[in-house]
């Protein structure tokens, strides 16, 4: 099969669809926009690259501004030559509301879409018209695929279709457990994520000055990986809550160091006030590490954590729940293996990456009447 992706070519997501996929016999041709470092699709069998090469910072009001008014129209010329000299049996779009209106425009069938989050929980509420676009871009789809259930649920406001599941799960032979790297001396709280107010690092800083003081002669730890436009508030925030000397900004970690840092970790906990939080893939990981978890009833998490089962799950920006349940893998380490053990079998049941895999070439084989 000759698959045409439209993506953003620097995402790990796009990254590790097209580098499985391109492994199991599809030909990829990857369309992004933005400038970015393609040096990872270098000799991979069976992939081909273009970009564009928009440079705009992401955070940037020009770069919204573009993206949603000029580059849409601006690219098309050029993703209809690359499609007419990829000829593909299929062309699939990863996020609704910019690749996938570029699908849409372009006309090609089969078409397939593939929801991430945002652009079906936040774009069509930022006015009426990009709800129209969102139905629009839908309504051109021949299929429509999401990672979650409950994301699909949010999607069918837009429109009548039904909707495929295809998980975002991990490699469990690379996410386990690493009995050497598994914290003995102290508690460690950890989490990974973006440093941006909607994934409730505050929540979770408030609520581990909570267990700290709680457990006053605990040695403790808060290690929080990740970079973003909040951290300069959340050290801030640390240092007025006096447990600045117990938090670690430890910085952005490669995906392939993330196995490490759920290790050595106690508890992953995860806080995200918003339901754009489309797919769990940090509890995910953790679990399948078999670090236990603490998650805010945030949509994603609410699918893939079993609650009182492989992890434990609080209201949104409820600090108290949130510490209450932290203290319940200190004051019991068999709960923390039972239930770290219980989440790695949940992953290996239903968020295996090479079983995801399979079931989305298996979509594309359905759309395309193969057997």
């Amino acid at each position: 099969m000759k698959i045409f992706i439209l993506s953003d070519a620097g995402s790990i997501h796009t990254k590790r669809w097209v580098k499985s996929l391109a492994e199991n016999g599809c030909e990829i041709f990857l369309f992004g926009l933005l400038s970015t470092d393609l040096s990872f699709y270098d000799n991979m069998p069976n992939v081909k690259v273009y970009c564009y090469g928009f440079k705009f910072r992401k955070n940037s009001r020009t770069y919204k501004w573009i993206m949603g008014k000029v580059l849409y129209f601006k690219a098309l010329p050029k993703i209809k030559q690359k499609i007419n000299e990829f000829s593909p049996d299929i062309v699939h779009a990863h996020y609704a509301s910019s690749f996938g209106l570029l699908g849409a425009l372009i006309d090609f069938h089969p078409y397939i879409v593939s929801v991430w989050g945002s652009d079906v929980y936040d774009y069509p509420r930022a006015g009426f018209i990009y709800k129209k676009l969102l139905k629009y871009t839908l309504k051109k789809a021949d299929m429509i695929l999401s990672t979650s259930n409950v994301m699909a649920k949010e999607t069918a406001k837009y429109t009548d279709k039904k909707i495929g599941i295809t998980p975002f799960g991990v490699d469990t032979s690379w996410f386990r457990p690493m009995l050497d790297l598994c914290p003995r001396a102290s508690f460690v709280v950890g989490n990974v994520k973006t440093l941006a107010p909607k994934y409730g690092i505050d929540v979770l800083i408030k609520s581990f000055a909570r267990v700290v003081e709680n457990n006053p002669k605990l040695p403790l730890q808060l290690r929080i990986a990740g970079d973003g436009p909040q951290k300069e508030e959340l050290v801030a925030l640390t240092q007025k809550l006096g447990i600045a000397e117990k938090v670690d900004f430890v910085g952005y970690i490669l995906n392939d160091k993330l196995p490490e840092f759920y290790n050595s970790i106690s508890v992953a906990v995860s806080l995200s006030v918003l339901n754009s939080e489309s797919f769990g893939v940090v509890a995910v990981e953790a679990m399948s590490c078999e670090c236990p978890v603490v998650t805010s009833d945030a949509d994603g998490f609410t699918e893939v954590v079993e609650d009182g089962v492989t992890g434990f799950i609080v209201p949104k920006k409820d600090v108290e729940a949130a510490a209450n349940a932290i203290q319940k893998f200190i004051d019991d380490s068999d709960l923390r293996q039972k239930i770290g053990t219980a989440g790695r079998e949940r992953v290996k049941k239903l968020y295996e990456w090479n079983d995801n895999v399979q079931t989305m070439i298996s979509y594309y084989k359905s759309i395309l009447q193969i057997k």
